[in-house]
């Protein structure tokens, strides 16, 4: 049962809570106008270096190369060249770090170190950071500062002029971790002034602590029950059903939970919403909506809605520019920036199929389904069948051995995916014909 541990996601919190305090002065700081703007870009990089330092040791290095590599390419490209330049590097860079770890695991059956670990997860927020600024360059939505050097008195100044690029790329409440915060919304967060009052930041802080308290709670309580019971690799017929789901919920409980504590960090810098105004006039988009999450029967609302920043990059950089198959190629995608470990190839790849029979399955039932009572039981079983193909995704997601993944494909779970599997092949068929 050691794989249903997430290696990185417990020390990763510990260094966010401690990087509050530093988040909190900074905000603090922002009220006073004597904190100018460069100021402001070199605290948020200097703290993201100093951070990087703490959590990954000498590992560090490993981010903070291609975050000065992509801070390069930014500043010398065209505007037309950036996005694919940036996005074959980071992804090069970051796949290459990604082989060392199935080295490590694979070939030499070891653990791989909680701190490598953790710098594979920066890098991936890295990428996000890259090809999301690169992108806006791209579109136009961003004005390059500089380009090319004329002379060396010109040096200095170019680099001041590229500041805000790399400080984007390493400010530290989004390091290790958060939802991804767009270069535009960075910017003029750093240039204006602080938005949060003490009491209104107490407030929200406040009530994010109480929600990671709760889950952590659940957490505790959850844990008691798995490890009581029956594991994957010794449960019989259908009490793998409740194996599946009750590991599932602890993994989305611990992702709720690290979420917000990210939320909470970005918030208490003064990357959170304004006060009153709603996260999605704002910009921001937190990525637990554990209510949505939760009671959702369509397992497509599911995917927006899990990790919702992480969900709307990649629509905006694949999905979006997917000519054939693009949400194939964005499952793919997201398979490969992940890693590609065996259990995420197929976790994906079935997820993508699950949303496409999500589509017809919802569609036909629209068009069949009309009294109030047969509506009820069918958003109640397509809830309960949307819970467990999910639950059953994230196991295929989190093993990391392919035994673990052929006992989960061997139990009596690979019913729920296949059922979808055949009703995709069904209504395909009839929507063929109809055409």
């Amino acid at each position: 049962m050691d794989w249903l541990q997430l290696f990185f996601l417990h020390p990763v919190s510990l260094y966010q809570g401690a990087a509050f305090p530093f988040a909190l002065l900074f905000n603090y700081l922002c009220t006073m106008d004597s904190f100018s703007t460069p100021a402001r870009y070199l605290f948020l990089l200097a703290g993201g270096g100093a951070l990087a330092w703490a959590a990954m040791g000498s590992f560090a290095v490993l981010v903070l190369i291609p975050a000065l590599c992509a801070g390069v390419l930014i500043s010398f490209l065209g505007p037309q060249d950036v996005h694919r330049w940036a996005f074959f590097f980071q992804m090069s860079w970051q796949t290459l770090c990604h082989l060392g770890l199935h080295y490590t695991e694979y070939y030499l059956q070891e653990r791989p170190s909680m701190r490598f670990c953790i710098t594979l997860s920066s890098l991936m927020l890295l990428t996000q950071r890259v090809t999301s600024l690169s992108l806006d360059l791209c579109e136009g939505k961003v004005k390059a500062e500089a380009r090319g050097i004329r002379g060396r008195s010109s040096v200095l100044e170019h680099l001041w002029k590229t500041l805000p690029y790399f400080s984007y790329l390493l400010f530290f409440p989004a390091l290790l971790g958060g939802s991804l915060c767009s270069f535009q919304r960075f910017q003029a967060r750093v240039q204006g002034s602080s938005s949060l009052g003490p009491r209104r930041s107490v407030w929200a802080l406040t009530r994010m602590g109480l929600q990671i308290l709760g889950l952590e709670c659940l957490k505790v309580v959850l844990r008691k029950v798995v490890g009581a019971g029956a594991g994957l690799t010794d449960c019989r017929q259908l009490q793998c059903i409740r194996v599946m789901w009750s590991t599932a919920e602890l993994f989305k409980l611990t992702y709720y939970s690290c979420w917000i504590l990210d939320d909470a960090l970005l918030h208490a810098a003064g990357f959170g919403p304004e006060f009153g105004q709603s996260p999605a006039r704002e910009g921001y988009v937190p990525d637990a909506d554990i209510w949505t999450l939760e009671t959702t029967h369509r397992i497509s609302l599911f995917t927006r809605k899990w990790n919702q920043s992480t969900a709307g990059w990649l629509r905006r950089l694949i999905f979006q520019h997917g000519r054939a198959w693009p949400l194939l190629q964005t499952f793919a995608f997201s398979a490969w920036w992940h890693g590609l470990h065996p259990g995420q190839v197929f976790g994906f790849l079935c997820w993508a199929l699950m949303v496409e029979a999500d589509y017809l399955i919802h569609t036909f039932a629209n068009l069949s389904i009309r009294s109030w009572p047969m509506q009820l039981l069918y958003r109640t079983v397509t809830w309960a069948h949307t819970q467990l193909i999910i639950a059953y995704i994230m196991l295929a997601v989190e093993v990391r051995s392919l035994s673990s993944l052929w006992l989960l494909c061997n139990s009596y779970n690979s019913v729920f995916p296949m059922v979808y599997c055949i009703l995709l092949f069904l209504l395909a068929k009839r929507k063929h014909k109809l055409t």
